[in-house]
């Protein structure tokens, strides 16, 4: 077999690439096998705003020009639901915030995403005595609905093989990499915290951070926004909503933890009043980079390999702005920008 590019990993940045790959006609298959889970347990949101300092996001803008049109694409084409547009609500602590929050909102960079008009809180089930801010323009992408959908359609097609990818296996001759039976003229390695294990990019400064997320049932709760304070709150259908997200740097196992759990559940309690239900739990390992940055580049001996990956906490913002500066990179010799190109750690 004879294709263009081999996709290890089938995340949110692996789907970007594929989505690279198919608008501009390239061959492609995927191999996956359903060892990491940071993107199937995502929150999803797309939010131009660092809500702990009222800060842009890095590249916001940008990212989202990329993004929402790419989901709504896919939306289009797999007949499924992913984009779920509704505000975020960031809570505040004291008039002090309130104050800050209106001094940021006339910075460029802001302006358009944060409403200057203070929302005072008339929900029982919320403390929040000095009301909330509005972030505009954000909302939420079913990671999960999408990766599932995705890997069907994929399916459906016969380019993905769901088993692990045998490094020791793959072999470059002259322009090409040859894989078993398939020849590529390029490989990309989009597997998270999983390319600690891969022979070509084990030195990629990655650190692996474990996330978990709650899903709780609040009947009493009746929200239609994310509410964010301490912990985020997602809405979801029939009185559901995730609740998130924890951060850990010693346990890196992919099991649930009464540790995080508890931490969770001490600051949600501080959020809102009424009764619910602990319904699942989830965890997963994030790819994450001191920098918050991507790391995306190529391999110093073999040409033709690839790496996409160190999404973090905002992949489904920053994954599309990715791919399309690695696809640029591979096929047009366009250099990468420099604050994702994983280079950039050569001289550290």
């Amino acid at each position: 077999m004879n294709v263009d590019y081999i996709i290890v990993g089938i995340g949110i940045a692996g789907i970007s690439f594929c989505e690279q790959l198919k608008a501009n006609g390239k061959t492609f298959i995927v191999f996956d096998d359903a060892s990491q889970q940071s993107s199937a347990v995502a929150g999803g949101l797309y939010n131009p705003v660092v809500l702990k300092r009222f800060t842009s996001v890095w590249k916001s803008e940008e990212q989202l020009n990329l993004a929402l049109p790419l989901y709504a694409k896919i939306e289009k084409e797999l007949n499924v639901k992913l984009d779920y547009k509704m505000p975020v609500y960031r809570r505040f602590n004291s008039l002090e915030e309130q104050n800050d929050w209106f001094a940021t909102s006339d910075k460029p960079l802001l302006s358009k995403y944060l409403s200057t008009n203070i929302l005072k809180n008339n929900n029982e089930a919320i403390d929040a005595p000095f009301g909330f801010g509005e972030v505009l323009n954000t909302g939420r992408i079913d990671v999960k609905t999408m990766i599932e959908a995705y890997k069907t359609d994929l399916l459906e097609k016969r380019i993905l093989f769901q088993e692990p990818f045998e490094y020791n296996v793959l072999t470059t001759e002259r322009n090409i990499v040859v894989y078993k039976d398939i020849q590529a003229k390029h490989i990309v390695f989009a597997e998270g915290y999983g390319v600690l294990k891969n022979p070509y990019f084990k030195n990629s400064p990655l650190v692996p951070a474990k996330g978990e997320l709650l899903t709780i049932h609040a009947p009493s709760l009746k929200i239609d926004f994310v509410l964010k304070a301490g912990v985020f709150l997602i809405p979801l259908n029939d009185d559901l909503y995730i609740v998130g997200a924890t951060y850990e740097w010693k346990d890196l196992s992919q099991e649930i933890s009464i540790k995080a759990k508890t931490e969770m559940l001490s600051k949600l309690k501080k959020l809102i009043k009424c009764d619910f239900e602990v319904v699942n739990q989830l965890a997963g390992i994030r790819p994450t980079v001191k920098d918050r940055r991507p790391l995306v580049g190529q391999n110093e001996r073999h040409k033709n390999m690839y790496v996409l990956n160190g999404l973090g906490t905002r992949g489904v913002m920053i994954g599309p702005y990715a791919a399309k500066q690695l696809y640029n990179f591979i096929e047009h010799n366009i250099y990468l920008d420099e604050e994702i190109d994983i280079r950039r750690f050569e001289n550290r």
